[in-house]
């Protein structure tokens, strides 16, 4: 089976470099099982654009690897990977303002991500500044490792975690109904269309067990305790997903404001 994979990548692959967004670590040791190495790195076009990667000889799944020689890289009390050297940008053509406000008197640049340094010097992207969720209660929580996990689920196609000046972590699940159509045949449910099947009360038990499968490892106060099935995916048309297909967070918060709000009552009652 093996062989068949490396025939179709040419045969002759020695590694890949993946970037621009997150490689899950699983897929990362699946190929690697495989004998077919995938090296994440990471960077900005701001920082020419490479700032961390990891190597033959050096790497370690779920992280971006180590800084590249003669680039420094660190993290802020506030966690906000920082980074200096002869990669970074002299500025935004012209643009002071803007130029100020991302590279510091000392000459860092401020790269809008949050990470932390393992152990042993390798680096992890916890997710985007502006992207942090702060519940009530003051608790930072990184929405993307939360995402990730969901997605993990053969049932589970897109999602969104929410919870910003809320009591709770919660989520907007949008299925892969492909899967979940064929669980459902399985198990003699009888269905009209995607918004009947999200509707199920043995849906909703699926997606109880398969989100707190994946919140198993995460402290209690980053948890999404609640969830919301949607019957329909985000597109670009719709202008819920970016042309890489990133979601729109701002967006579809607005658009399922009604289905956020009744996540929440729902808890109140």
């Amino acid at each position: 089976v093996f062989s068949k994979l490396k025939a179709r990548l040419g045969g002759r692959l020695r590694f890949f470099v993946s970037g621009a967004a997150p490689l899950s670590k699983e897929i990362g040791e699946f190929f690697a099982s495989a004998n077919i190495m995938i090296l994440e790195g990471y960077g900005l076009t701001e920082t020419s654009p490479l700032m961390t990667v990891n190597r033959l000889d050096g790497f370690k799944f779920g992280t971006v690897g180590m800084p590249v020689d003669r680039v420094e890289v660190k993290v802020a009390e506030d966690g906000e990977i920082l980074n200096r050297g002869p990669n970074t940008m002299k500025g935004y053509f012209k643009d002071e303002a803007a130029t100020k406000e991302a590279i510091d008197d000392d000459g860092w640049l401020y790269t809008g991500d949050i990470g932390e340094f393992d152990e042993d010097g390798f680096l992890k992207i916890t997710d985007r500044k502006k992207n942090l969720i702060v519940t009530s209660g003051g608790k930072n929580v990184a929405p993307a490792p939360l995402e990730n996990a969901l997605l993990a689920s053969r049932y589970a196609e897109q999602c969104l975690v929410i919870g910003d000046r809320r009591r709770f972590v919660s989520a907007l699940i949008v299925p892969s109904f492909e899967s979940l159509e064929a669980w459902a045949h399985e198990k003699g449910i009888i269905f009209k269309d995607h918004e009947d099947l999200v509707g199920n009360g043995e849906v909703k038990t699926l997606f109880e067990d398969e989100v707190a499968h994946a919140m198993k490892d995460f402290a209690q106060y980053e948890i999404v305790k609640k969830f919301a099935l949607l019957p329909s995916e985000w597109t670009i048309a719709e202008n819920e997903l970016t042309p890489t297909l990133k979601v729109k967070r701002r967006i579809v918060e607005e658009k399922y404001r009604e289905t956020i709000d009744s996540v929440y009552a729902e808890e109140r009652s």
